[in-house]
């Protein structure tokens, strides 16, 4: 990669949220949202417990790092959408720019915008309903870790998947967090799943970080081998992310298929 055309690629994103309201919105507002509904139930569920279980850490801090690892998803697919809405993403690769300076600058573009939104997330829980992060310890870094790495690997492979169908494809796009959700054990132990969907919680990154956060809550020990697991498949699927775009875009421009993202409307 080459630092230089990457920064021009975050320029690119800089300059397009910088004048445009509508895209630095939504990364205060649906944080907000998220935050103040969860937040309110879970001081509404600690008023009506007497078992002094704390659903603020629990499911208010569930909420929390399932939103960040949302916001790093889609700070990547939203950077290649904002290019693929424009016709501009064929424009890019006239000058000196590759693929991987392209892909790496959309990848600091979701690493600048998800960081917005997890210290708003963060100001906000902590301010109006007193979650403290000091709960889960020095856990709490390797968590966002995993999570941003899988957040990544999952953008990127999103990306892949719209450029082989076409731009009409991102709507594929949209539910991926919420199909993975229920698998992923966020707001509910992965034991009260069915066999089955056990098992694929078991090669997704973030069931291990969310049954780490409630072990931690439970002031248990979680052990190093959840986060090593979850750390080691998170690299796994970056690193299948990535070749899958690279073959998807040698694929596209070999065919032709690239030609759908030209300035140019394609019949």
């Amino acid at each position: 990669m080459n630092p230089k055309r990457l920064y021009a690629v975050v320029l690119r994103q800089f300059y397009l949220m910088r004048g445009s309201l509508s895209r630095v919105l939504p990364l205060f507002a649906w944080v907000t949202v998220d935050i103040a509904l969860w937040g309110f139930l879970t001081r509404y569920l600690n008023s009506v417990a007497d078992s002094g279980f704390s659903f603020v850490t629990t499911l208010l801090g569930a909420v929390l790092l399932w939103d960040f690892f949302m916001r790093v998803m889609q700070g990547v697919t939203m950077a290649f959408f904002e290019d693929v809405w424009s016709r501009n993403f064929l424009n890019f690769f006239a000058s000196p720019l590759t693929i991987w300076d392209y892909l790496g600058g959309l990848v600091a573009s979701s690493i600048a915008t998800s960081s917005i939104g997890l210290a708003a997330m963060l100001l906000l829980a902590g301010l109006a309903f007193g979650l403290s992060f000091a709960a889960y310890g020095v856990m709490f870094v390797p968590f966002l870790l995993i999570l941003f790495i899988f957040g990544i690997a999952l953008g990127v492979m999103a990306t892949a998947l719209v450029l082989r169908l076409g731009p009409a494809s991102e709507w594929f796009v949209w539910p991926i967090p919420a199909l993975i959700a229920p698998f992923a054990g966020v707001f509910y132990p992965v034991a009260v799943l069915p066999r089955w969907m056990q098992l694929f919680a078991r090669v997704l990154p973030p069931a291990y970080v969310f049954e780490s956060m409630r072990t931690i809550v439970l002031h248990r020990s979680p052990g190093a081998w959840p986060v090593l697991a979850g750390a080691g498949l998170a690299v796994l699927y970056l690193a299948a992310g990535c070749w899958i775009f690279a073959r998807t875009y040698r694929y596209a421009v070999r065919t032709g298929l690239i030609a759908r993202y030209s300035a140019e409307s394609v019949s």
